[in-house]
Protein backbone atom coordinates (compact mmCIF):
# COMPACT_ATOMS: atom_id res chain seq x y z
CA UNK A 1 0.00 0.00 0.00
CA UNK A 2 1.26 3.48 -1.15
CA UNK A 3 0.98 6.17 1.65
CA UNK A 4 1.66 9.81 1.10
CA UNK A 5 3.39 11.41 4.52
CA UNK A 6 2.63 14.98 4.24
CA UNK A 7 4.54 17.70 6.38
CA UNK A 8 3.51 20.71 7.76
CA UNK A 9 4.74 23.48 10.38
CA UNK A 10 4.01 27.09 10.84
CA UNK A 11 6.93 28.64 9.20
CA UNK A 12 7.30 31.55 11.64
CA UNK A 13 8.40 29.08 13.97
CA UNK A 14 12.32 28.02 13.74
CA UNK A 15 13.96 25.77 16.39
CA UNK A 16 14.76 27.99 19.13
CA UNK A 17 16.63 24.78 21.86
CA UNK A 18 19.19 23.22 21.35
CA UNK A 19 17.58 20.17 21.50
CA UNK A 20 14.93 21.48 19.32
CA UNK A 21 17.85 22.68 16.51
CA UNK A 22 19.65 18.95 16.77
CA UNK A 23 15.94 17.51 16.36
CA UNK A 24 15.71 19.23 12.70
CA UNK A 25 19.42 19.53 11.99
CA UNK A 26 20.34 18.37 8.13
CA UNK A 27 22.07 14.92 9.96
CA UNK A 28 18.86 14.32 11.57
CA UNK A 29 16.88 14.43 8.17
CA UNK A 30 19.79 12.36 6.14
CA UNK A 31 19.72 9.25 8.99
CA UNK A 32 15.63 9.55 8.25
CA UNK A 33 16.05 9.20 4.92
CA UNK A 34 18.96 6.33 5.33
CA UNK A 35 16.47 4.45 7.63
CA UNK A 36 13.76 4.73 4.97
CA UNK A 37 15.87 3.83 1.96
CA UNK A 38 17.72 0.38 3.86
CA UNK A 39 14.35 -0.22 4.95
CA UNK A 40 13.51 -0.31 0.62
CA UNK A 41 10.13 1.91 1.57
CA UNK A 42 10.89 5.48 0.18
CA UNK A 43 9.28 5.82 -3.09
CA UNK A 44 10.11 9.41 -3.00
CA UNK A 45 9.92 12.84 -0.83
CA UNK A 46 10.69 15.95 -1.65
CA UNK A 47 10.54 19.79 0.28
CA UNK A 48 8.47 22.95 -0.53
CA UNK A 49 8.76 26.69 -1.19
CA UNK A 50 7.77 28.65 1.44
CA UNK A 51 4.26 29.27 1.02
CA UNK A 52 5.03 32.71 0.12
CA UNK A 53 5.84 31.79 -3.32
CA UNK A 54 2.43 29.38 -3.45
CA UNK A 55 -0.24 29.88 -6.02
CA UNK A 56 -3.71 28.91 -6.06
CA UNK A 57 -5.87 28.35 -9.15
CA UNK A 58 -9.74 27.73 -9.08
CA UNK A 59 -12.52 27.87 -11.27
CA UNK A 60 -15.93 29.12 -10.98
CA UNK A 61 -18.43 29.58 -13.67
CA UNK A 62 -16.07 28.96 -16.57
CA UNK A 63 -13.45 31.86 -14.62
CA UNK A 64 -10.00 30.83 -13.88
CA UNK A 65 -8.99 32.58 -11.08
CA UNK A 66 -5.77 32.54 -9.49
CA UNK A 67 -4.68 33.85 -6.06
CA UNK A 68 -0.62 34.41 -4.62
CA UNK A 69 -0.36 32.03 -1.24
CA UNK A 70 -2.16 28.81 -0.14
CA UNK A 71 -5.76 27.97 -0.66
CA UNK A 72 -6.32 28.66 3.16
CA UNK A 73 -5.02 31.15 6.07
CA UNK A 74 -3.93 28.52 8.37
CA UNK A 75 -0.72 28.07 11.47
CA UNK A 76 0.73 25.60 9.33
CA UNK A 77 1.80 25.38 5.77
CA UNK A 78 2.56 22.21 3.71
CA UNK A 79 6.23 21.54 3.16
CA UNK A 80 6.78 18.26 1.80
CA UNK A 81 6.44 14.64 1.67
CA UNK A 82 7.45 11.27 1.72
CA UNK A 83 5.83 8.64 -0.42
CA UNK A 84 6.17 5.45 1.21
CA UNK A 85 5.05 1.86 0.41
CA UNK A 86 4.17 0.12 3.33
CA UNK A 87 2.71 -2.68 4.28
CA UNK A 88 -0.58 -1.13 5.97
CA UNK A 89 -1.53 2.08 7.91
CA UNK A 90 0.36 0.89 11.31
CA UNK A 91 3.65 0.66 9.78
CA UNK A 92 3.34 4.04 7.62
CA UNK A 93 2.54 6.01 11.19
CA UNK A 94 5.27 3.94 12.43
CA UNK A 95 7.72 5.99 9.79
CA UNK A 96 5.49 9.27 10.26
CA UNK A 97 6.57 9.69 14.18
CA UNK A 98 10.11 9.39 13.36
CA UNK A 99 10.09 12.15 10.85
CA UNK A 100 12.09 14.99 12.37
CA UNK A 101 9.31 17.65 11.33
CA UNK A 102 6.87 15.79 13.30
CA UNK A 103 8.54 17.27 17.04
CA UNK A 104 7.44 20.13 15.60
CA UNK A 105 4.76 20.35 13.32
CA UNK A 106 2.31 16.89 12.63
CA UNK A 107 1.84 14.92 9.69
CA UNK A 108 -0.53 13.79 7.69
CA UNK A 109 -0.73 10.22 6.22
CA UNK A 110 -2.88 9.92 3.07
CA UNK A 111 -3.53 6.30 1.48
CA UNK A 112 -3.11 6.91 -2.48
CA UNK A 113 -5.85 5.76 -4.47
CA UNK A 114 -4.78 2.01 -6.34
CA UNK A 115 -7.72 2.15 -8.56
CA UNK A 116 -10.14 -0.42 -8.90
Amino acid sequence: MKYMLLMYSNEANTPQTPEEQEAMSPKAWFTYLKELETAGVLLDNNGFLSVNDATTVRVRDGKTIIADGPFAETHEQLGGYFLLDCKDLDEAISWAAKIPGAKMGSIEIRPLYSGA
